[in-house]
């Protein structure tokens, strides 16, 4: 990723710690939205807790209004899909905070020609984005139910371009290796060995590492050598399998 880049997105999230400030301290003080119209909901998503915050990437910021985010929400939660923050799918895990959700896939700096392997299918809902954008995407999840509904789900959308595997992530997708991009939506003590000898020449990785405290990291690949960037701190389910063996 060029520095210019990096620095924008770093800027970026400068007003994005002010405007989550004065988010959580309005949505503490009133009840669900009221508006059904989930469309006009997806579009003050965009404007107010992505754009505002400083996400700028066009391809970013088509998928995130493309993209149904209440589909991939249970029923219960529904009226709250597009609020500013995560929320419960099941199996004790969530479906990320929109935001996360774009600057993830803004810092994997996507162009349209990329094999993209994502690490914690959770609901499906940031492999859609991915797909908008990416020409192959590969997912894996660990937990059964929630990957043969996220599968299911991805497919009944047309989704034809992701691919998704049942299994614990921490060694890959081997066989259609290398990745141009990698994401983690769970926690790793440290990010597997593997995902980063999957990761092609000038790819880019982007994980939450740490336990209990965790960092949103991006990785470089040049020359064969590995570039580390620290981006902000954050708060993700932990990643299980063999990452819990891996500290």
């Amino acid at each position: 990723m060029r520095k210019t880049q990096l620095d924008a997105i770093r800027s970026g999230l400068m007003v994005g710690l002010v405007s989550s400030v004065a988010t959580l301290a309005t949505s503490s003080c009133t009840s669900a939205p009221r508006d059904t119209s989930y469309a006009a909901s997806r579009e003050r998503m965009v404007a107010y807790q992505i754009e505002a915050r400083g996400i700028s990437d066009p391809r970013v910021l088509a998928a995130m209004r493309k993209v149904e985010r209440h589909l991939f929400v249970p029923e219960e939660y529904r009226v709250y899909s597009y609020s500013d923050g995560p929320l419960p799918i099941g199996e004790g895990q969530t479906i990320s905070q929109p935001y996360i959700v774009a600057i993830m896939t803004e810092l994997l700096d996507l162009q349209g020609q990329e094999r993209v392997l994502e690490i914690g299918t959770g609901s499906g809902y940031q492999a859609a984005i991915l797909g908008e954008i990416a020409k192959e995407v590969y997912t894996i999840e660990i937990v059964e139910n929630l990957g043969r509904r996220a599968g299911a789900l991805l497919d009944s959308l047309g989704y034809k371009n992701v691919k998704v595997r049942i299994g614990d992530g921490y060694a890959g997708w081997p066989e259609v290796a290398p990745f141009d991009a990698i994401m983690l939506t769970a926690a790793p003590p440290k990010i597997p060995q593997p995902l980063l000898d999957q990761l092609a020449e000038h790819g880019l990785l982007v994980a939450p590492v740490g336990e209990n405290f965790q960092t949103l990291q991006l990785v470089e690949k040049i020359d064969g050598k590995l570039k580390y960037h620290d981006i902000l701190p954050v708060r993700f389910v932990p990643m299980t399998g063999k990452a819990q063996e891996d500290r």
